[in-house]
């Protein structure tokens, strides 16, 4: 596998109180004005969310949801520069997003919600499947598994079973293991150094570490602010076993990484 077979998906996060960047792109105007930065600096992909997964994050109403991401992805699906990702759960926010021009669902709930797999299945869009132990309140109150890894392989089949038998095409499913959704450190990590297991699924694997407490518990608990380069590192680290999607709130020294390792090891 090729690093310049890797697509980097870049963070746009329109809430108040997402754990990275909460509340800095909360207006519209900067939320588009931020994607537009991450496309010239090389995203590939613009995930799009309006509600904060971080531990211990409380449900926004759907209309807080619809009103923070709609008028942004009306605007960026129309410069037609690169694909847009809607990050959500709700039924009713992915098919308003679809209509607004988004190409892609990524659900942290995979598709679990009311109505949520009847939408995808009547849409050729691309679905991130993610895996997470529990709700984003409740998710990291002492996670256990005999075998994480076994586990989310079992979640994943029976997913991917639900979606063919609504009516999704397989070759539209991407996996995510869901880094820090559910997981302790150790788990975290297990999950990176055995990612390729994942690949016996034959579809693409997103990963998504940038910035999180499993980087900054490594690094003495190092703050949000400094834990770039320890992202880069996984980020390196999960394309090198099989990820395919890289979902990071740093773009451009991301894509400079990945333009060194390219330099290395060739197209």
């Amino acid at each position: 596998m090729h690093s310049s077979n890797v697509m980097i998906m870049g963070v746009l996060n329109i809430t108040p109180d997402s754990f990275s960047d909460g509340n800095q792109y909360f207006a519209i105007d900067r939320a588009i004005s931020y994607a537009k930065l991450m496309i010239d600096q090389g995203a590939d992909i613009i995930d799009i969310g309006g509600e904060s997964t971080r531990p211990n994050a409380l449900q926004v109403s759907i209309d807080d949801e619809i009103s923070r991401v709609i008028p942004v992805i009306k605007v960026l699906s129309k410069l037609g520069s690169v694909p847009i990702s809607i990050d959500t759960s709700q039924a009713k926010i992915m098919q308003l997003a679809i209509e607004a021009g988004a190409s892609m669902i990524n659900d942290v709930r995979a598709l679990q919600a009311k109505s949520s797999l009847e939408v995808v299945a009547s849409s050729d869009k691309d679905v991130c499947l993610m895996h997470m132990k529990g709700s984003p309140k409740t998710m990291q109150n002492n996670p256990i598994y005999t075998d994480v890894i076994d586990e989310i392989k079992y979640f994943f089949d029976q997913r991917i079973e639900d979606c063919i038998s609504a009516g999704i095409d397989q070759n539209k499913i991407i996996l995510d293991p869901g880094f820090g959704f559910g997981k302790t450190l150790n788990h975290n990590f297990e999950i990176l150094r055995r990612l390729d297991e994942f690949q016996s699924f034959g579809l693409r694997i997103l990963v998504g570490m940038s910035r999180k407490s499993m980087i900054g518990n490594i690094l003495n608990n190092r703050n949000i602010d400094g834990r770039m380069i320890g992202s880069i590192t996984t980020a390196i680290i999960a394309f090198q076993n099989g990820a395919n999607i890289i979902r990071v709130h740093d773009v451009l020294d991301t894509k400079d990484a990945f333009k060194i390792l390219q330099s290395v090891v060739g197209d």
